[in-house]
């Protein structure tokens, strides 16, 4: 059996082993029933127990007050971009949107469909290397949106901005119970599971509930927040195994102290990072503002795109896997998120800097 990599892939990404391994006992016969978690009936109980759990163990990692829905849905963040303002908007009223990157810009296209999405905020205007701290928000909309985390560009909100009786939406795909966070500060938080806890094709959504209350009825009734609500995430079969699988996480993130820990750890493994970039800055040059860098996605240039290529490919055959960025910019990306461990972090920091030191 080939050995197991450092993996540092944008997501899917990097899973506990313990978690894997936990997965690959259950596979066969789940809780002596004799058939696989993934043959199991989503209405019988031994489901119905994983469901619950789950939800209750999101709830209490994440400190969700009571007035909020937690739900399971699927087509990832994507759908959620059409789902939020066919929801929530009607025609004539309009949502703010801070534009941090690509999917924040996919999110606003969405919301153009059904009303109207206004730029509240953005920082294309310097390739979305920065937080926009200068801020249009009208007290009007129905709600405001942003992506907390920014994978391709490297850049995260720190501060969140404070919209008054605007709800808050964001779009946590990519460091949701990274770190420790207000929930009520957010109306509706979203996120596909596939980076920080889970596989891919389960999406969590935290939703007010007076939100659900006030949302359109005139649309189709798979895409309604109330349906999903009514029916426990289980108006039509839903995505059983990642559900399982994000239980399986969420039970390694207590057990791992909870979110003051893995906040703590997150930090420290984005710190070892970033201190060697910036105490080799002519050759790894940061790709954005240093008070907005991501703990999540780190990334980074090398002084020539064939330094780039060598640093990956030599990256890749020392075990280190995912350095690639995002086909859209380039460079190189690493991404740290929840289950990859520290010391994954310390092995991959030791080869960057003796590779600055061969190749600057």
């Amino acid at each position: 059996m080939a050995q197991r990599i450092w993996n540092f892939n944008p997501g899917p990404a990097t899973l506990p082993l313990s978690v894997l391994e936990k997965a690959k006992k259950d596979i066969p016969n789940y809780n002596n029933t004799g058939m696989s978690v993934m043959e199991i009936s989503h209405r019988s109980e031994d489901y119905k127990k994983i469901h619950s759990e789950a939800k209750s163990l999101l709830k209490s990692l994440f400190n969700i007050p009571d007035d909020y829905n937690i739900l399971f849905l699927q087509g990832g963040a994507s759908l959620q971009f059409a789902m939020i303002p066919m929801n929530l908007l009607s025609q004539g009223s309009s949502a703010d949107y801070l534009i941090t990157g690509r999917w924040s810009k996919k999110a606003i296209t969405e919301a153009n469909i059904i009303a109207e999405g206004k730029i509240a905020g953005s920082s294309e205007d310097k390739n979305f290397s920065y937080i926009p701290k200068n801020l249009d928000l009208h007290s009007n909309a129905e709600y405001a949106h942003l992506t907390s985390n920014n994978t391709i560009a490297g850049t995260q909100w720190h501060t969140f901005p404070d919209t008054g009786n605007v709800p808050l939406i964001a779009d946590m795909s990519s460091d949701i119970l990274s770190r420790k966070l207000d929930v009520g500060k957010f109306g509706l938080i979203y996120a596909g599971a596939q980076k920080n806890l889970g596989p891919a094709g389960v999406t969590i959504v935290i939703i007010r509930k007076d939100l659900v209350e006030k949302a359109r009825n005139d649309i189709p009734t798979l895409l309604k927040y109330a349906t999903h609500v009514e029916k426990d995430s289980a108006f039509n079969t839903p995505p059983t195994f990642a559900i399982y699988m994000v239980k399986l996480v969420l039970e390694w993130i207590e057990d791992q102290g909870g979110l003051e820990k893995i906040e703590q750890t997150n930090r420290e493994k984005a710190e070892t990072l970033y201190t060697t970039m910036d105490n080799n800055s002519d050759f790894y040059k940061g790709a954005v503002e240093k008070e907005d860098r991501s703990l999540m996605n780190i990334t980074l240039r090398l002084p020539s795109e064939e330094l780039e290529k060598k640093f990956i490919a030599e990256g890749a055959k020392a075990g280190f896997g995912g350095l690639k960025g995002h086909r859209s910019v380039g460079g190189v990306r690493i991404s740290i998120y929840n289950a990859m461990p520290l010391k994954g972090v310390k092995e991959l920091n030791k080869f960057m800097i003796n590779f600055a030191k061969k190749n600057g």
